[in-house]
């Protein structure tokens, strides 16, 4: 598959088109690297280069209608902690210029496309699947879950090289789109985290934010799947992650999330048996911290 520079269609070999304009200096900063989807959409990837040791590589895929730059407060924590992160503009942002084109499960094609080509892109032999919400069930998808396949398209929604998924406050059973069956099929160790405020919108049932854990309750035991719950914590970290929101922030919150990300993946993408063993002690069944294995 084709990819473009921001400047140029580059046509040579996947991983020399995938070093960002500038460089692979690390920076705090993203890079934007433009990749080709079937039928030569563009899709515009953000690139944050690690700043710590290099620790591995992340894809991560935003929420509806959100965008990746929304996401710096919890992305830059990870690029700092060693991880090489491409994360895509999908066509459902409304940052993005032909998002009314896309409307209904035409955004969901459009993702899997994404997260294909971008996988096709990548050099790394495995990697992380990361995302929030809408993005959180597009990492669990490449981590084995298996959602409704839009017409289309073939083949299957894993990627055989996601080692691990980190997904933040991911939908609840969706009939018709995602069920617990298809949860079940998860395949890879997986952190799933929600908040004791995180109620769908529109939402009126105050104990709603355990929908957020279904991926987690319709796993199959002994995967090494979590389910992290914070005390106070809404869809938006306060406004923290995806979009605006009048807050107060819940910044120590996402500091919290972020770290336990990072001990996860040490543990379950590193492979470090001290992390686990580290991790595992952090198991909890009470407190502003809930964190829960099976």
């Amino acid at each position: 598959m084709a990819i473009v520079s921001r400047r140029t269609l580059l046509a040579a070999g996947l991983g020399a088109a995938l070093i960002p304009a500038r460089g692979l200096a690390a920076s705090a900063e993203p890079d934007k690297i433009m990749l080709q989807a079937p039928g030569g959409r563009a899709v515009e990837v953000w690139h944050w280069s690690p700043t710590g040791g290099r620790r591995g590589t992340m894809t991560f895929s935003h929420g509806a209608a959100s965008a990746p730059w929304k996401y710096a407060k919890l992305l830059r924590p990870l690029a700092a902690a060693g991880y090489e992160i491409f994360a895509p503009l999908h066509v459902d942002s409304t940052d993005h210029p032909r998002t009314k084109e896309f409307a209904g499960l035409a955004s969901w094609k459009a993702r899997i496309e994404d997260m294909r080509a971008l996988s096709a892109a990548i050099p790394a032999p495995r990697f992380v699947a990361a995302g929030h919400s809408y993005g959180a069930l597009t990492a669990l998808t490449q981590g084995g879950a298996e959602a409704a396949m839009p017409g289309g398209l073939t083949g299957v929604q894993r990627d055989p090289r996601a080692a691990a998924v980190v997904a933040f406050s991911p939908p609840g059973i969706l009939p018709g789109f995602i069920t617990a069956e298809g949860y079940a099929t998860l395949a890879t160790p997986a952190l799933i985290q929600t908040g004791d405020r995180d109620v769908p919108l529109g939402g009126t049932d105050p104990a709603g934010w355990r929908g957020h854990l279904a991926a987690y309750e319709a796993a199959k035991p002994g995967g090494d799947r979590y389910a992290l719950v914070l005390a106070g914590v809404d869809h938006y970290f306060g406004g923290e992650i995806c979009r605006d929101m009048p807050g107060p922030a819940q910044t120590a919150q996402l500091a919290e999330a972020t770290s336990l990300a990072q001990l996860f993946l040490q543990a379950h993408f590193a492979r470090d048996a001290h992390a686990r063993r580290a991790l595992d002690l952090r198991r909890a069944e009470t407190g502003p911290v809930r964190l829960a294995r099976k």
